[in-house]
């Protein structure tokens, strides 16, 4: 607890030296507004547009990356088990999965908002494509990281694949999925971003693009200062469930030791 606690006040103490001298920089360089606003700049655009950003474009990008997100979760675990329990589908399915990220992410992007449109599905789609790969790739090698002499003991003593899971490869499992769930918790932000940069009517990305096209730089980095709050508040909350998640697991460990 201790060390998170000065880990923060040295965060919080950088973050207002980087603060104060990008403030000095701006106004003794007689930096124009337009080009590199003043953190003052931002913070009062921040306010004076709090019911648009916040109200509006905020909820709309946190829905749409909520969604891709959970949507990357759920089929990306399945997948990822699918692939363990059968070779055969781990020969015709991975292969694939490794090549669709040799494509870069960004030319697929409208090609997926031509399939779903400008609408919601059109983003959400974006933003699995940036966070299906890191989930489904960790989650597949921490199932079969686990300790394989103690995996043959369970067999010879009679345990049913199910309990193996249970109790050995799920446990397993839990650092690697936790791992790759902060990664594409905050390659969400991004997707969800550019999806809203290819065609929005709301959003953060799409606010952002606007404002970028009438020149209006602190209202952009008002836009940016948001989506970056967005992805480490994600980032955090998956720390959050990784950490409640190692109580239960030694719990399950203890039971099956018992």
């Amino acid at each position: 607890m201790m060390a998170s606690v000065r880990n923060g006040l040295w965060f919080v103490i950088s973050l207002c030296a980087l603060l104060l001298a990008w403030e000095a920089g701006c106004r003794l360089l007689d930096v124009p507004v337009f080009i590199l606003p003043p953190p003052s700049a931002v913070f009062l655009a921040l306010w004076n547009l709090r019911e648009q950003l916040l109200g509006i474009h905020l909820w709309a990008t946190l829905k749409e990356v909520l969604l891709g997100l959970s949507i990357s979760v759920l089929f990306g675990i399945a997948l990822a088990l699918a692939m363990t329990m059968s070779k055969t589908t781990e020969r015709l399915v991975y292969p694939y999965i490794v090549i669709s990220q040799t494509i870069p992410i960004i030319a697929l992007s409208p090609v997926f908002i031509l399939w779903f449109g400008y609408d919601l599905s059109g983003k959400i789609a974006v933003t699995i494509l940036f966070t299906f790969f890191p989930i489904v790739v960790s989650t597949y090698d921490g199932l079969r990281a686990c300790d394989r002499e103690m995996m043959n003991l369970l067999r010879t003593m009679g345990a049913s694949k199910w309990q193996i899971f249970r109790k050995l490869q799920l446990p397993a499992s839990l650092p690697h999925f936790f791992s790759g769930l902060k990664v594409a918790a905050t390659y969400s932000v991004s997707g969800a971003t550019i999806g809203e940069w290819l065609g929005a009517s709301e959003g953060l990305g799409y606010f952002g693009r606007r404002a970028s096209g009438n020149f209006q730089a602190p209202a952009l980095f008002a836009s940016v200062l948001l989506l970056s709050v967005l992805g480490m508040l994600l980032f955090w909350l998956a720390g959050r469930l990784e950490l409640w998640s190692k109580p239960q697991t030694k719990n399950r460990k203890r039971k099956s030791n018992g």
